[in-house]
């Protein structure tokens, strides 16, 4: 469509993907990109690498420049937010928080990349100083200097998922004293099972991270308006410092009544990312992403699934070509010493996911035994199945080598519906400065075999 006007709202991973598919596809449309912030596409997900160090410029963690991105024929704008959107007008209201007037842009197809929010404990005390979060430059920033800050000895993370974890070690690496706590009885529960984590809770301790367990977060004391202290209903925790790693929840309060949401308030669309309003598209952490293991729609937060779904609301965008493409909900962190990655179901989450499954689990050497112990890792592995029919469906992988990069295979196998039949004598490459004769997924889909066939 010639002359065709696209406002992208959110310049983070879904909002940058689908500008960057609309210049390649729609070379001569109109691309107007709205940021509420002063900072285009800053990455969260890369927040530990700056705080520990490794990066620099906090200017670096990003996708694209504003000048970059004009360059290339985008129309830019930065701190101004979509604060209303007119479905039947094809209008938006844009508000300028520089100077603070509003104005109304139109629209043939509208792109809603705007995210999620961290979650906020709804407990008293919220509200006092030195209460941080992990999401967005602003909030780098401040972490940054809380970590070189001789003041801050005693810091508290609340969760122990990914970003939890991620801010523990950073400042545990700071030398500061670090408590997790989490109502959950185990860290990072919904990523990997308890061979795992039993493995990563005492590597934790080893570096003075206290695991508070099992708990939940009653209220906040404070001193001179400062937090000083975080409460639970097992025990009292000092805090110089809190970091609120609990969860998020979708940036879609100002939509109510102007598009339908789910019972969680993400925005519901179908499988080519459209909304229930003609030609309103709705891609990232504010929507469901369709899960390949049970081929539902479910809500997964990646960077990964918004930067998919960001460039198939593009390619649907006149008509509905394709379906954004299942997932399996693969990730991967470091813990110290330790690397791990997961996908797709677990046993801990296969109640959750209304699966049957089966699972093996796994030791090997990264290298074959003749290889000195100091240059050959254990490797950790589990595999889940179905078993009625063998079907693969999730993978857990854990050494102190980086053996991360498998689970993109297993991620690869549950999307084409494979078996460990498939798996268990699949061609991978052997040279014994890399792996062993048989690649472990190859060992355990062999053992999975040999279970079924019991």
């Amino acid at each position: 469509m010639k002359d065709m006007k696209v406002i992208v709202i959110g310049s983070s991973h879904g909002g940058f993907e689908a500008v960057e598919e609309l210049l390649l596809d729609y070379p001569e449309a109109e691309i107007q990109w709205y940021e509420k912030g002063d900072f285009v596409s800053f990455l969260s997900c890369g927040m530990q690498l700056y705080l520990e160090g490794l990066v620099k410029d906090v200017n670096s963690v990003r996708y694209a420049t504003k000048e970059g991105m004009e360059k290339k024929g985008v129309h830019v704008f930065v701190q101004q937010e979509v604060t209303e959107i007119h479905p039947e007008k094809h209008e938006v209201t844009v508000h300028n928080l520089v100077d603070d007037q509003k104005r109304i842009e139109k629209y043939d197809k509208l792109i809603v990349s705007t995210g999620a929010v961290p979650v906020n404990l709804p407990v008293p005390g919220n509200d006092l100083e030195n209460i941080y979060f992990m999401r967005g430059r602003d909030w780098a920033i401040k972490l940054k200097k809380a970590t070189v800050e001789p003041e801050i000895q005693n810091v508290v993370v609340i969760g122990s998922g990914y970003i939890g974890i991620e801010a523990a070690e950073a400042f545990s690496k700071a030398g500061k004293q670090v408590t997790v706590i989490d109502i959950l009885p185990r860290i990072l529960g919904t990523y990997l099972d308890p061979e795992f984590t039993d493995v990563l809770a005492p590597e934790l301790e080893q570096h003075h991270v206290k695991l508070a367990l099992g708990q939940s977060v009653q209220k906040f004391v404070g001193e001179a308006g400062k937090v000083k202290q975080v409460v639970t209903d097992k025990g009292t925790f000092d805090a110089d410092l809190v970091v609120e790693a609990a969860g998020v929840k979708p940036n879609t309060a100002w939509l109510e009544g102007t598009l339908e949401l789910n019972q969680d308030h993400t925005i519901k669309t179908d499988r080519y990312q459209r909304t229930n309003q003609p030609d309103i598209f709705a891609v990232g952490d504010a929507t469901y992403v369709n899960y390949a293991p049970t081929d539902q729609m479910s809500k997964i937060a990646l960077a990964t699934n918004a930067r998919r779904q960001g460039r198939y609301a593009v390619k649907n965008l006149e008509k509905e070509n394709t379906p954004t493409p299942a997932v399996s909900g693969s990730s991967a962190l470091s813990v110290f010493k330790y690397h791990f990655a997961s996908t797709g179901v677990k046993d801990a989450t296969a109640d959750s996911s209304h699966l049957k499954v089966a699972s093996v689990y796994v030791e090997d050497t990264f290298r074959p035994p003749f290889v000195p112990a100091d240059h050959n890792a254990k490797v950790q592995f589990k595999l889940t199945y179905s078993p009625e029919n063998g079907r693969i469906l999730g993978a857990q992988i854990m050494s102190t080598a980086d053996v991360t990069a498998n689970i993109n295979t297993i991620s690869f196998a549950i999307q084409q519906h494979a078996t460990v039949n498939d798996l268990a004598y699949a061609d991978f490459f052997f040279q014994p400065g890399f792996d062993r004769p048989w690649n472990i997924m190859n060992v355990a889909a062999q053992k999975a075999q040999r279970e079924m066939e019991k």
